[in-house]
């Protein structure tokens, strides 16, 4: 038989342990599938004493994750610890110079370290998968890279944050406000208990820096996206945008305009007849629209103990049957930085919510300020009170340039009529 692929792995969460019980559950058929045996040859994580549910006696412990590097036996490093830098990152650039492939889950190094390290593999003639780094057990790495590889991708863009797309769609089905309803995401495990790293947008950019470098083969560039999360979304929000025949959706968007690359993570209204409208709970799903094939859509569970060990051991079976290829969709050392697009040139429609004081005077000023800034208003309405003694007004424009919006807003800042900051999420369109 052929050797079997050694792996070391480390990092041994909720993840990990699902990595190595799937290999164990699965292993006939892996073995089949790969054409040959993909066998766990050391292990590390923090806790040796822990109870993660699963027999580890078997496995060669290293408390050191580094250490996995440099053993002899071994022919890939798989790493489930996460964060961008530190251990992880050490490990990964230890391994790759060894002489072992890898394989992560972890998305904020790849966008942060991403070019480093494929340069690293690809001068090594090996292989660096992170297929579970971005919408769990989608396969939409590969889906990019190799399926969708004839094509010139116009955009892609998607949900992809769970934690958020849970919140928005039961602050949309109950009408609860955002507080109540990230507390009962955190109680029931689809929120951390510091959840800023998905209700911010943090997460979800991390993402779509990866899926803009495998979209255009332009070097990754996760400074270049515009992060906006969704803490400020009120339930006036949902329903208005419901009456308006829109549901508000964490989208990361990405594009190339001109030749310059546009990244966003921002909540837009999508109209009701776009399938990403319909995708509820801590579901993901990735869009990309490619010359020749059209638009393509990747859905399906974003995290998970199940999905994301099923995304990584993928990538050991290709690893297995010695399918190395490059790391995105182009080598590594032909992808070159890009500009970055300046979003205020965009065009398109925007809503803006305003909580403003309950006086005589304030739909004039408001109107008066986008006017002034050349901004026309399709529809403005006064839904609701606030807070006593304030009101909530929802504007939408028609197709504007966003510096222009963004111009309106600036002349009412200093407004003693505006009892908080406007709130302004874009309508999803063909433009976008």
């Amino acid at each position: 038989m052929t050797a079997p692929l050694r792996i070391a792995l480390a990092g041994l969460g909720t993840v990990g342990t699902g990595v190595i019980r799937l290999i164990e559950e699965n292993g006939a058929m892996i073995t089949q599938r790969a054409g040959r045996p993909i066998v766990v040859t050391a292990i590390s994580a923090r806790d040796r004493n822990r109870d993660r549910g699963i027999d580890l006696a078997a496995y060669p412990w290293f408390d050191q994750p580094e250490d996995l590097a440099s053993l002899d036996d071994i022919d890939c490093v798989v790493e489930m610890i996460g964060g961008s830098e530190g251990t992880a990152l050490d490990l990964a650039r230890k391994s790759l110079a060894s002489g072992k492939s890898f394989v992560t889950a972890n998305k904020a190094m790849i966008a942060h370290h991403g070019m480093e390290l494929a340069k690293a593999a690809e001068s090594g003639n090996l292989s660096l998968r992170y297929e579970a780094a971005v919408a769990g057990g989608i396969p939409v790495i590969k889906g990019l890279r190799d399926g969708a590889s004839a094509n010139r991708i116009e955009r892609v863009y998607g949900i992809l944050n769970g934690t958020c797309n849970y919140i928005l769609t039961a602050m949309e089905k109950h009408g609860h406000a955002f507080d109540d309803v990230l507390k009962e995401a955190q109680e029931i495990g689809y929120a951390e208990a510091d959840p800023s790293f998905d209700i911010d947008g943090v997460d979800a950019a991390h993402k779509l820096a990866i899926l803009a470098a495998l979209s255009f083969g332009k070097a990754l560039d996760f400074e270049g996206v515009e992060i906006d999360g969704i803490r400020h979304i009120m339930a006036a929000d949902i329903g208005q945008a419901k009456a308006l025949g829109y549901r508000i959706r964490l989208l990361g968007m990405a594009r190339l305009d001109d030749g310059k690359l546009f990244q966003r993570v921002n909540p837009y209204l999508v109209p009701e007849s776009h399938p990403l409208a319909h995708i509820d709970g801590s579901t993901n799903a990735v869009v990309a629209e490619g010359n020749f094939s059209g638009r393509l859509m990747f859905q399906g569970a974003g995290a998970g103990e199940g999905p994301t060990a099923s995304a990584v051991v993928a990538d050991l079976i290709d690893i297995a049957r010695g399918d190395a290829g490059t790391v995105f969709a182009a080598p590594a050392s032909a992808m070159e930085p890009c500009e970055r697009a300046e979003s205020g040139n965009r065009i398109g429609k925007s809503y803006i919510r305003f909580i403003v004081a309950d006086k005589p005077g304030v739909l004039a000023e408001i109107t008066a300020a986008m006017r002034d800034a050349n901004v026309s208003i399709e529809s403005l309405i006064q839904t609701e009170k606030a807070a006593e003694g304030s009101v909530l007004i929802s504007m939408v424009t028609h197709d504007s340039r966003e510096r222009n919006v963004a111009r309106g807003l600036a002349a009412l800042s200093s407004s003693t009529s505006l009892k908080a900051a406007p709130v302004v999420m874009h309508l999803l369109s063909d433009q976008d």
